[in-house]
Parts: C-alpha cells; structure tokens; sequence
C-alpha cells in the first residue's frame, strides 16, 4: 500500500502529513466543536472548569445540606448516636393506615439542649416500667435517613435504658429499677 501526502487547511496554516487514509478535520485547533460542548476546553480551561464544577454542585440536594449541615443542626442529638433526657409525660401515638394500634411512647425533654422529643418504648408491657421524671436514653429508631420508622408517625427515637438499667431487663423482669 502506498503512503500519499496529505494536506489539510486550517485558514492561513497548512499541514502536510504523509498517513495511512487519515481522513479527519482538524477544527479543534481553531476551537470549533462538532456538537457544541458547553465546557471550556484547552490548555488554560481547568481555573474556569474548577469554578462551574463548584458552582454547579450546589444543585446537588445532598452535597448542599452536607455542607451547610442543615442534618446536624436540625438534629435534636447534635449528631450523637445516644442522648440522655428526663421524661415528661407518657403518651399514646395511633398507628398509621392499615394497622390500628396506640403505640406507648414518652415525652421527654434532652438534658443537653432543653430540646422535647417522642421517643417509642419498645417491649411488651415498657410502659409500665417507665414514670415520669425518670432518666432515660433515647437512640435512633433505626429509620432511612435518621427519619421514622414503620407505622409510627413522627416517632424518630426510641428509649434504651431507665434511670441506668436496659428496658429491656425492665420488661422481661430480669432487673428492678432503682428509685430516683
């Protein structure tokens, strides 16, 4: 097969190369783009490549509420896996469609920020192991996101100890609760 010389113009510039059937234009030396990228592109392109891709990731739900941690600050835990907090009052929560059920619950204020959450006890019978003014421990309820869990509304916490004994020795009967 014979090589031929091939000659390419690219306005006042001409290019001879000697190839094997090389058929391409070369416009990207003039900065033309066949289907017209909207990223900068060049040698001195990545300042401005850096600056969109900055501005560009505050689109991005999650990276905005990371970094502006709007998590951590609507969290009544401040990001901590446990909090103490003090009971208020116990309550019953209705169980949403289709089950049909009070789920016992307590109303208890954190002692770290004064903050009143609904935490869910868990067990057979937690409620009657629980009285107002006792000093419990609340954890995740175990939700996607830190969010509910199951069929109870708005209940995002749920209790793990009593005044320093697990609830759930409280409830099968293993332990008493010392008194307060």
């Amino acid at each position: 097969m014979e090589s031929r010389p091939c000659i390419f113009d690219t306005g006042s510039l001409h290019i001879t190369l000697v190839s094997l059937n090389i058929s391409f234009v070369i416009d990207s030396a003039r900065g033309y783009h066949s289907m017209g990228s909207k990223s900068p592109r060049g040698l001195f392109a990545a300042r401005k490549l850096v600056k969109k891709r900055k501005k560009l990731r505050w689109s991005d739900r999650y990276y905005n509420r990371r970094v502006l941690r709007l998590d951590v600050k609507a969290d009544p835990l401040h990001g901590a896996p446990m909090g103490r907090g003090i009971v208020l009052e116990k309550v019953g929560v209705e169980s949403k469609q289709p089950n049909s059920a009070i789920r016992k619950c307590v109303r208890t204020q954190l002692i770290k920020n004064g903050r009143t959450i609904t935490a869910f006890l868990p067990g057979d019978g937690a409620l009657n192991a629980v009285d107002e003014h006792d000093e419990v421990v609340v954890e995740g309820i175990g939700g996607s996101r830190g969010r509910s869990m199951g069929d109870i509304p708005g209940v995002r916490w749920k209790v793990i100890t009593v005044n320093g004994v697990s609830l759930n020795e409280l409830v099968y009967g293993r332990k008493q609760k010392p008194a307060r």
